[in-house]
């Protein structure tokens, strides 16, 4: 496996294999993204409705995609965002211990956890469990440790409630409950942690090879589409892979996506 760690929004991280591989092909990819602006503004400055015109480049850049770029993210490690909300004594194990795989006995277990630690009632514990969305969704949820491929600000619409839950969607997800909601808010601290995920324990080398792509592709002056993606592993990641864990009051995580990491700039805002 090709060493170092990438942020697929960051150029700089990419190592010098990988960038070879992107400059050999760069008037390609480029030309692609040019003409499919192009194409895309004609088409929404026509009077009436247009087909969009075919992109002559769009075959040779498919096959670069998959058959060049995938296979090379696919022996890469990226670094990735988990955003959740965990107890002191949760985060310091997340760092000792690794990264383990969300199932409804994971679940059972945290709760237990914290029925000794006077922190939930049993019956709130045992109400809680009841609830969880793995019971019915087995097959879409349990076994998988979900990230982001990009940083996300706090008050992100699409991480505040992770943030602000503790237990994740397996236990608040389907509550309805305003007393055992109001309990999961109190419940440790907002926390988010940097990952080093190797791609090939995911799903994702394809978003991957997209996102790097567009990230090369943006800094020769084209205009890609935003390329952040969510990925999973489906298996246990050792303490090493847990880069950073952020707490809610620390100055890196108050700037996500906002000045930390330094290199990173929200297109999307």
């Amino acid at each position: 496996m090709t060493s170092g760690l990438i942020d697929v929004w960051n150029l700089g991280t990419f190592d010098g294999a990988l960038m070879r591989e992107l400059e050999a092909k760069r008037d390609l990819l480029c030309n692609y993204e040019r003409t499919g602006k192009k194409n895309y503004r004609e088409q929404q400055a026509a009077k009436g409705w247009v087909p969009l015109k075919e992109n002559p480049y769009a075959d040779e850049r498919q096959h670069i995609l998959e058959q060049i770029v995938m296979p090379a993210m696919e022996q890469r490690t990226i670094r990735a965002w988990h955003y959740t909300r965990l107890t002191e004594d949760e985060a310091n194990l997340l760092q000792s211990g690794g990264i383990y795989i969300s199932n409804l006995a994971a679940i059972r277990k945290r709760l237990d956890t914290q029925v000794v630690a006077g922190v939930i009632p049993v019956e709130s514990a045992d109400a809680l469990h009841e609830a969880s969305p793995f019971h019915h969704q087995t097959d879409s949820r349990s076994g998988k440790f979900w990230m982001t491929s990009h940083p996300f600000p706090p008050d992100d619409s699409g991480v505040e409630l992770l943030l602000g839950h503790w237990g994740g969607e397996g236990v608040y997800f389907w509550l309805k409950d305003d007393r055992l909601i109001e309990l999961v808010k109190l419940i440790g601290r907002s926390r988010v942690i940097e990952v080093a995920v190797p791609l090939h324990l995911t799903t994702s080398a394809y978003s991957a090879a997209k996102a790097v792509i567009a990230t090369f592709v943006l800094a020769h002056g084209c205009e890609p589409e935003w390329s952040a993606f969510d990925l999973y592993t489906t298996s246990a990641l050792g303490a090493d892979a847990v880069l950073n864990v952020r707490t809610e009051g620390d100055s890196e995580f108050s700037a996500l996506a906002r000045g930390y990491p330094a290199q990173f700039i929200d297109r999307e805002s």
